[in-house]
């Protein structure tokens, strides 16, 4: 028996087999042009953000150290590596020289100081003229014979492959200025592709011109500093029946806070601080001017704190109109015990002592400047032996970040909490007292020296502080 015909239809052999498959899988095929496109620039957006980001948290920075540090964990992001290190050195030679580190600790950073310069990848960057320095791949740091000897033998001691340096230099006219170098460390042989090598050059090329704004806010401090040191007193003056201690926090921009001491006929002392209004060089110097003018008055009517203040104030508005100052002026009688004060708008001294921490009550005035005529009465206090007397600036109050009722309740608090194991010292009663009213801003600096405070108290704040500390034996 036959088996049935099947049916014929129209384009269909049935007896054909089927042809076998020719046509090429999904995967190899050609993406048509505009997904290429959308790819890379779906991949330049994410770089662009990336950078962004980081630009953005570099420009957070306020210090060269803080700016410093953020240019190595940024380039170590963006390059692929884990440890690094920057040299800040200007090429003009004017400083600062500053070396960081990322992931390194301090014994591996000497380590590797004691590769030759020369040798090194950031070290020719340095000795490199800015306009010609280009970045510095070593692929493989063990293995390329042509290195220095002890640059391999550093480079196993701290396990890193390969490394990857750029210079850091604006493009200032008529030539670039170098700043400095910075290079990364990778655990193994490696080196950056084409697009991690122009993110990092763009980021560099940003990061420079902001380090060369720093660097220059640095170095103006840093003149600020040495005047506000030069026209302080150097030391203070050794006057038995008292112990004396400063302390001088400088903020950022530098302030025209100041405080004196000196000796007056008949055993007595007279002490001073005060503050004039702005900042800079020109609030430094004219803090160095009402100072030298408070001593000659001192010297001539001490005995009278009002008619001190009084004369100070007549200078003030004859040869620094558009200015105005607070001042406190003391004069101490050692042999009677007593002292007689009088301020121009200044926050009232601090008596701290065993049973007691409590403000002086001083009468309240306008600060020097602001009124056609200043005069204000003046007050006496009798500090018992053993008791300190802190005479302060406003500062300490502003940098609280706090109002000025809850400023005073932390700073008598501070006061109050002094250990009597230090009672005894005026230094270290101010340490404590500025330890506990400004938290995390470190010791102070002792003696008249001025020192480098911190960018600002909690609170934002970058007033200069100071504190006389005065303890009657």
């Amino acid at each position: 028996m036959s088996a049935p015909n099947l049916p014929k239809v129209a384009g269909i052999d049935p007896p054909a087999s089927a042809p076998a498959q020719t046509a090429a899988p999904l995967d190899d095929l050609t993406p048509p042009p505009g997904l290429l496109l959308q790819d890379r620039l779906a991949g330049w957006v994410s770089d662009l953000t990336t950078l962004h980001e980081l630009i953005e948290r570099l420009a957070g920075t306020g210090s060269l150290d803080d700016a410093l540090n953020e240019v190595l964990r940024a380039g170590a992001a963006l390059v692929g590596a884990r440890r690094g290190l920057v040299v800040c050195e200007p090429a003009d030679g004017l400083g600062p020289v500053t070396t960081l580190g990322l992931g390194l600790a301090h014994a591996e950073l000497g380590h590797l100081e004691t590769v030759p310069r020369r040798a090194t990848s950031y070290g020719r960057l340095l000795d490199c003229a800015a306009g010609r320095a280009e970045p510095v791949a070593v692929p493989d740091l063990l293995g390329d014979t042509e290195l220095d000897p002890r640059q391999r033998e550093v480079a196993a001691r701290l396990g890193c492959g390969a490394s990857y340096a750029v210079p850091l230099a604006t493009a200032g006219a008529p030539e670039p200025k170098g700043l400095g170098a910075a290079v990364w460390f990778y655990d193994e042989p490696a080196e950056p592709a084409e697009r991690q090598r122009h993110l990092v050059g763009l980021y560099a090329r940003y990061a420079s011109e902001h380090l060369a704004l720093l660097l220059e806010l640095e170095r103006a401090r840093t003149r600020t500093i040495a005047l506000t040191g030069e026209l302080l007193p150097g030391r203070l003056p050794r006057i038995p029946g008292v112990r004396l201690a400063a302390r001088h926090r400088t903020g950022p921009y530098g302030g025209g806070d100041w405080y004196d001491a000196l000796a007056l006929p008949e055993g007595a002392v007279g002490l001073a601080v005060g503050s004039v209004s702005g900042s800079g060089p020109g609030a430094v110097a004219a803090a160095g001017r009402l100072r030298a003018s408070l001593r000659a008055y001192a010297v001539l009517e001490g005995e009278d704190p009002v008619a001190v203040l009084s004369d100070l104030e007549l200078l003030l508005r004859l040869t620094e109109p558009t200015r105005t100052a607070t001042a406190l002026y003391a004069y101490a009688e050692l042999a009677r015990g007593s002292v007689v004060l009088a301020g121009a708008g200044h926050a009232p001294p601090l008596i701290v002592g065993a049973g007691r921490a409590e403000f002086v009550e001083t009468s309240l005035s306008a600060p020097l400047g602001m009124l056609a005529c200043w005069e204000a009465p003046s007050v006496e206090v009798s500090p018992e032996p053993g008791e300190t007397v802190l005479l302060y600036t406003d500062g300490l109050l502003r940098r609280t970040g706090e109002p000025m009722d809850r400023a005073f309740a932390r700073l008598r608090a501070a006061a109050a909490g002094v250990p009597e194991a230090v009672r005894d010292d005026p230094g270290a009663v101010a340490d404590h007292v500025l330890g506990a009213a400004l938290p995390g801003e470190g010791a102070g600096v002792a003696s008249g020296v001025t020192g480098r405070g911190g960018p600002g108290g909690p609170g934002g704040y970058a007033d200069d502080v100071v504190m006389l500390a005065v303890r009657f034996d």
